[in-house]
């Protein structure tokens, strides 16, 4: 009520009554606290806004990251089938194991307890009972994980590629150089190792499972999951084979949702 009145009498008073006199002595009066506490919210709004739009660059650049993992398979999916197309049209009755993902089931699980620092193994919520068997590929939309090396009816222990004890057949996508990769000199490292020198292989080269090249000998792996990108390449006059080294796609050290790769098809068996 009382704030009607006072609109009521600052319209009906003229301009230079005295009603619009107090209000302008009271606006003077009270410009100065005004603009105190302008100075004085401008650091904490400003501080906000910072930390505001760090939260949303956070946000934005792990939903970059998922696409760019994404886009990434898709491409090397892509190329992989272009090329195998092209070898298979000049094959008759080429036989071949499981094929990623058109032969795969994918059961979505969590890691439930992680490995030490000298044992690379997880154990994830998912066995048996959800169709896991011994071998089964575990992967991230980043790229290979490992493999299922022991399991019960609702969990599988899962032996990653870094561990000292895996090996895995894999190639280079730019130019088809094929060799084994194996646990490197760090915590995370991994090598390509059996490349041979006369084989071209670049840093920035994308490393994928090779699968199976062979029905005597069929990979665990299926074809074209993403493992990792060459980061150094040398050679010595004594060795063999060309040192390679590769830096996994896969952040192991922050593992938490993964993929078991449950395949639909028999693979081909040795005669």
């Amino acid at each position: 009520m009382l704030s009607l009145v006072l609109i009521t009498v600052s319209f009906r008073d003229p301009t230079g009554g005295a009603f619009h006199g107090i209000e302008s002595a009271g606006a003077t009066i009270l410009r100065p606290f005004e603009v105190a506490s302008e100075r004085v919210a401008r650091p904490f709004q400003d501080v906000y806004g910072y930390f505001r739009g760090l939260v949303h660059a956070k946000s934005e650049n792990e939903k970059l990251r998922s696409e760019v993992n994404h886009l990434r398979q898709v491409a090397l999916q892509g190329e992989s089938a272009r090329q195998e197309n092209d070898q298979l049209r000049a094959a008759l009755s080429f036989v071949d194991g499981p094929r990623f993902p058109r032969d795969y089931t994918a059961v979505n699980t969590r890691i439930i307890n992680w490995s030490s620092e000298f044992d690379q193994r997880v154990v994830i919520s998912a066995g048996s009972g959800a169709g896991i068997r011994q071998d089964t590929p575990v992967v991230t939309r980043a790229g290979l994980v490992g493999r299922v090396t022991a399991l019960n009816g609702g969990a599988a222990q899962v032996t990653l590629i870094t561990d000292e004890s895996s090996a895995v057949p894999a190639l280079d996508v730019n130019t088809r150089a094929v060799g084994l990769v194996r646990h490197g000199q760090g915590q995370d490292s991994l090598i390509l190792d059996y490349v041979t020198k006369d084989l071209r292989i670049q840093v920035g080269d994308i490393i994928v499972t090779a699968g199976t090249r062979s029905s005597q000998y069929p990979s665990l792996f299926p074809r074209g999951i993403a493992i990792g990108t060459v980061t150094n390449v040398g050679q010595s006059d004594t060795a063999p084979y060309k040192q390679v080294l590769i830096k996994p796609f896969v952040d192991f050290s922050s593992l938490d949702a993964v993929t078991a790769l449950v395949t639909h098809k028999k693979s081909p068996k040795a005669p």
